[in-house]
């Protein structure tokens, strides 16, 4: 991984980290030190990119390894942690019933910092409004996608991951993801980890996590 020099600027760090399915180690002894702005998780199908993401926001518990956001540690305070990452998993049909109203209601409680007024720009810019009270199952791929889009980019959250960003999204609402990652290429406290097999257009990148291919 490349990242800033100054670790006085890192959100998330991975120390020793060690995860495998039977038959199959993914990650031995990793770390990484993720820092403010835009990081790229890059690999092929198949490397581990949606696995670490998982990892990353512990709802994948690791074999071994710690991780800590801004000095948070899981192992040590796992509630407050999950209270700094923002993960939604784009396949999960876990919510397919709740609609995309109840479902942005439900994230301030999660993530103390969640910004409602950044959440109606968000479902503005994602066309979002003609299916605020539909059922999740209800809407198209892209549209589901768009709805946990929204609520990452106004979560609030120290780190928030986001997996293959731009699968299933139109063209205007992939040029407005871009716009915002571009913003969030200068945030200087929030990290924002992307996983995706090339860099996301001209974003400004703080880091790249290579899984190879």
């Amino acid at each position: 991984m490349t990242y800033p020099a100054d670790t006085q600027a890192v959100v998330l760090r991975a120390d020793g980290l060690r995860f495998g399915y039977p038959q199959h180690e993914l990650f031995t002894d990793w770390s990484a030190a993720v820092t403010p702005g835009v990081t790229l998780v890059r690999g092929g199908d198949g490397v581990g990119k949606t696995t670490l993401l998982r990892l990353l926001a512990g709802v994948l518990p690791a074999d071994a390894g710690q991780l800590q956001v801004n000095g948070i540690r899981l192992a040590e305070q796992p509630a407050a942690y999950r209270q700094q990452v923002f993960w939604a998993d784009p396949r999960s049909d876990a919510l397919d019933q709740v609609t995309a109203t109840d479902y942005f209601k439900s994230l301030p409680p999660l993530y103390p910092r969640f910004e409602g007024r950044a959440l109606a720009e968000l479902v503005a810019g994602f066309a979002l409004a003609p299916h605020l009270d539909k059922p999740l199952y209800m809407l198209s791929t892209g549209s589901k996608r768009k709805v946990w889009l929204a609520a990452a980019f106004a979560s609030g959250a120290a780190v928030t991951l986001l997996d293959e960003p731009f699968a299933a999204l139109d063209k205007a609402s992939i040029g407005f993801v871009l716009e915002l990652l571009e913003e969030a290429a200068d945030h200087p406290s929030r990290a924002w980890v992307v996983a995706h097999y090339e860099p996301p257009g001209k974003v400004p990148l703080a880091g790249i996590i290579e899984l190879g291919d």
